[in-house]
């Protein structure tokens, strides 16, 4: 099929309890048994699905707008917030200006990441009581859940840093120690490590498993979380990672960059791991938010009150404008401009807050891409989300040449991404690597990610002349405050970050 969709319905609504040993003790006919219930493969397996499900919840959990690729790229330079005015997911505006407080900030993530975590730690909770599964399929079920355990860490790590971490989930009344950012990371590498050495991960999905964890997208994530750490020791595992994805054959960059992001770019050769969002059938709504759909990124970002059709464009809720100066970072002939960024000044639209004219064109709202939902349409697009492609394989490569992790051909690798896109060959330098990266992942939640690891945040992250941005960025806003509903429930477990 062409996306497969994650979906848990029956086993993740049931309440479970032990049996008791008095055959006198009444037990409520609507409680399941663990260990009767997960006796068989099909019932670990709902599990699993279920473990995938918060993949697709954040960028509207039932109280907030949390895309997670736009509003840590709203941090950084290339994007700006938008909508009606500054009170206008008030939360957004405050994160982008570097003010934000643990009343604002973005809970709705915390509470689907942890939600993710629950869930994979009870595939793994739960495998003891299954019979008749086969080594090969209990150990691919327990090698995916940790890495999509390690996956939501590695964002709360990311935009956290010292959080609550367990691997078994917790008993009544809930409180989780908090671990220092050091320790999460090397969680998340021991998860990792573990699942590529004895998961028997596929290096490809097929068209049947499309969504699904892969060894490629495993070793990507461990890449990305090694060099955000900066974990010198482990670059030449990371390279070696890097070079045998490339070596594989299995992946490609997609000849057409600006097709990527559309209906026919998705599970191209050059796409690693995307999250899967569907309209056909699509039920999600704004009562029942998390289940499976589709999701409301194009409506936030396009332009507000688009004439729709134009362009053969939707109409959206303004949020998201890109700025100017990243439509004209391109150089002359770089497909990647049109292809990431649309140009509105010739249209006809709403000009909202912050606006400048142009907008992400890689998750813009394209008419027909909510046909066959069932719910609500705003909640139904069916653009998948591209987490990892090709292209970053070829980048990170070269940057951890470049970083000493071994030898190999980092100016071939930046060639490549740089023929497709249709201009010149430039030095594999460490700042030409980091300023492709920008051009190549505009709008796809790299760059606050990469300016923060290289370095380059404080100097670039500053208050701007037009009046968006009035406050700088500096190394106390690396972490954001944790959420002020997790601090008062943590009963004294839980420090705050100094903000």
């Amino acid at each position: 099929m062409k996306k497969y969709s994650f979906l848990f319905l029956l086993a993740a609504g049931l309440g479970f309890s032990s049996c008791s040993e008095d055959f006198l003790t009444a037990v409520s006919p609507d409680q399941i048994v663990v260990e009767e219930y997960f006796k068989t493969e099909a019932k670990i397996y709902e599990a699993l699905v279920a473990a995938y499900d918060p993949l697709q919840w954040p960028d509207w959990n039932g109280s907030e707008y949390n895309p997670a690729l736009i509003i840590t790229d709203m941090m950084g330079d290339d994007i700006l917030v938008g909508g009606a005015n500054a009170s206008d997911n008030q939360g957004w505006h405050m994160m982008f200006n570097y003010n934000v407080n643990s009343e604002r900030v973005v809970a709705g993530v915390w509470k689907c990441y942890y939600a993710g975590i629950n869930r994979a730690n009870n595939v793994m909770n739960f495998m003891q009581y299954v019979e008749n599964i086969s080594p090969e399929k209990e150990a691919l079920y327990i090698a995916e859940a940790k890495v999509l355990r390690a996956y939501y860490y590695t964002y709360l790590w990311k935009m956290w840093g010292n959080i609550p971490y367990y691997t078994k989930n917790l008993d009544f009344p809930y409180l989780g120690q908090q671990y220092q950012a050091d320790d999460v990371y090397a969680g998340i590498i021991s998860d990792l490590d573990e699942a590529i050495a004895e998961g028997g991960l596929p290096m490809r999905a097929d068209a049947v498993t499309y969504g699904r964890v892969t060894k490629a997208m495993a070793y990507m994530l461990y890449a990305e979380a090694v060099m955000y750490q900066k974990d010198q020791s482990r670059y030449p595992t990371a390279l070696a990672y890097m070079n045998e994805i490339i070596g594989s054959g299995q992946y490609e960059l997609y000849p057409d960059f600006g097709e990527i992001f559309e209906d026919k770019g998705e599970w191209c050769k050059e796409s690693i791991w995307e999250i899967n969002f569907r309209s056909e059938g699509a039920v999600r709504s704004w009562n029942g938010p998390l289940v499976s759909g589709g999701t409301c990124l194009p409506r936030l970002i396009s332009p507000h009150s688009w004439v729709i059709g134009k362009d053969g464009l939707d109409s959206g809720w303004g949020f998201g404008p890109v700025r100017a100066e990243a439509y004209e970072m391109y150089e002359e002939g770089d497909s990647r401009r049109d292809g990431s960024v649309f140009d509105a000044r010739n249209g006809s639209y709403n000009e909202r807050y912050q606006n400048t004219g142009f907008w992400l064109k890689k998750y813009i709202a394209r008419v027909g891409y909510a046909d066959g939902q069932l719910a609500d349409a705003d909640l139904n697009w069916r653009n998948n989300l591209r987490i990892y492609r090709y292209a970053e394989t070829l980048l990170n490569a070269a940057e951890l040449i470049r970083l000493g992790a071994g030898a190999g051909d980092a100016e071939g690798y930046l060639t490549q991404v740089r023929e497709r896109a249709g201009v010149d060959a430039i030095p594999a330098t460490i700042d030409n690597i980091i300023n492709e990266r920008r051009l190549e992942f505009v709008g796809e939640g790299k760059r606050y990610w990469d300016l923060i690891r290289s370095g380059k945040a404080a100097a670039t992250l500053r208050a701007d002349s037009e009046g968006f941005r009035t406050n700088n960025w500096t190394e106390s806003k690396k972490w954001l405050p944790i959420p002020q509903k997790e601090i008062d429930a943590s009963q004294g477990t839980l420090k705050q970050n100094n903000y």
